[in-house]
């Protein structure tokens, strides 16, 4: 990992139980769980969370299934653990880790946009189908996608812990439209006992168009079924993806 490149999932971790309260986290969870149940072919009982970073959304997915979270990073699975404690967690590369066991079902949230290839997105896709039950589903949604990004797009939000005052500055940026990445950088102003501290953080992130994410799910197995997104999803589509149950 480059200097200064995804601190937030390094050695600024520590922010992420402070970015947003858990609670943010229940309406989009809640609507994953309601797809799962209504496009899945099996009795639902488990549920794989892929790139599952703090946990947030296992805190309320759990009430639902018995989840397990796979993640890459070892600092943002320690803030999954403190959230979860009665989850089971994992270490592992989103693109190529083998639990060798399968779940009813499997979700992906925005882990899936630091995907910056075609190929990388397929490998996240065909991991997920492996680890899939025939009839289960398998949730995920673009955080951004070519046809609706927006340039330079810059977000500010502010948060409070203890005596800890933290603004949040993020800015997204396509240098270059004919390629399939674009840069988020953040900025975060963090106030403690009066001092301010500025710390810099930069992320390179995918940028597909929505008929490479469908045909990247189709090429993978799945039967893919598109959903009207809501502000939780910024407005984009979710995918609610069966794997077929084969004819005997």
């Amino acid at each position: 990992m480059k200097k200064g490149w995804n601190r937030l999932y390094d050695d600024l971790a520590w922010l992420w139980p402070i970015w947003e309260d858990v609670e943010e986290y229940r309406s989009e969870s809640e609507l994953f769980a309601k797809l799962i149940n209504k496009y899945a072919k099996i009795k639902v009982r488990t549920l794989l969370d892929m790139g599952c970073g703090g946990g947030k959304n296992v805190f309320h997915l759990k009430r639902h299934f018995a989840v397990m979270g796979i993640d890459r990073s070892r600092a943002m699975l320690s803030n999954a653990k403190k959230q979860n404690p009665d989850c089971d967690f994992h270490l592992g590369d989103m693109r190529k880790f083998d639990l060798k066991r399968q779940f009813d079902s499997v979700f992906i949230n925005d882990a899936i946009t630091y995907m910056t290839t075609k190929k990388d997105l397929l490998m996240v896709f065909n991991t997920a189908h492996k680890h899939l039950r025939p009839g289960g589903v398998m949730i995920t949604y673009p955080d951004e996608c070519k046809e609706k990004f927006e340039q330079n797009e810059t977000n500010i939000w502010t948060s409070e812990a203890d005596d800890m005052n933290i603004t949040f500055i993020e800015n997204q940026y396509d240098p270059n439209p004919k390629d399939d990445t674009f840069e988020t950088t953040f900025i975060y102003l963090i106030r403690k006992n009066g001092k301010l501290r500025i710390e810099h953080d930069f992320h390179l992130c995918g940028l597909f168009t929505m008929n490479t994410w469908k045909k990247s799910l189709k090429q993978a197995g799945f039967e893919v079924h598109q959903e009207e997104g809501d502000e939780d999803t910024g407005g984009l589509p979710v995918f609610a993806c069966t794997r077929p149950i084969p004819n005997r």
